[in-house]
């Protein structure tokens, strides 16, 4: 049994649980960090010494890293179009992957944390609506990858549009003022169509 160590509500771990359901694998997932905690104990930070989740179990194999635990499970349990075939498809589905993490994601998080988690008479709003613009831009990007696509690197789903599948369904979610993006909202909606999306990524933001 794969088990997945992490709270449904982490976006890291609803992209691990996303694939999963994609991919068909059968996964246990348990709630750790946030409000159920967990994640400080001596037994979790053997595991994953970051204290962050999500930490995937497969038998006695631990691995930490959502991005990193998305490519394992498609390499070892999926099959095309989730996990690409050939070279140039896995690195197009690590280029949009690791864009994320290194432009999208922070952004994306200084506006998720103050609007969502932080008291609006401590929310830095300056910040807030730098971040707002620059992920506003970033969004405009994907919105032009999407044209002619009805994914983000050809007409099938692969690992690319699951970090910044999860991440579009909170900037649609967010109480933010957005450009008009109709390739990114027709992205959006199929995506919403999917039960696996459905079940592990369209949840109330807490």
């Amino acid at each position: 049994m794969v088990k997945v160590l992490g709270r449904k509500t982490s976006v890291n771990v609803q992209k691990v649980m996303w694939l999963a359901a994609e991919i068909g694998l059968d996964v246990e997932r348990v709630d750790i960090g946030g409000n159920f905690g967990g994640n400080k104990t001596p037994e979790y930070l053997a595991k994953n010494p970051n204290g962050l989740v999500p930490t995937l179990e497969d038998g006695d194999f631990v691995l930490w890293e959502s991005h990193t635990i998305c490519r394992y499970l498609a390499e070892k349990y999926g099959t095309a179009p989730w996990a690409p075939e050939d070279a140039t498809g896995r690195a197009l589905a690590g280029q949009w992957m690791d864009w994320y993490i290194t432009k999208l994601h922070a952004p994306m998080t200084v506006i998720f944390w103050a609007l969502i988690r932080t008291a609006p008479e401590d929310r830095d709003m300056e910040a807030v609506t730098a971040a707002i613009a620059q992920a506003a831009e970033l969004w405009t990007l994907v919105d032009a990858q999407l044209a002619g696509a009805d994914f983000m690197t050809g007409n099938a789903p692969t690992l690319a549009d699951i970090p910044v599948g999860c991440a579009v369904s909170r900037w649609y979610a967010m109480d933010v003022k957005r450009p008009s993006l109709p390739n990114l909202e027709a992205w959006h909606a199929r995506l919403k169509d999917r039960p696996a999306y459905q079940d592990h990524v369209i949840m109330p933001l807490v």
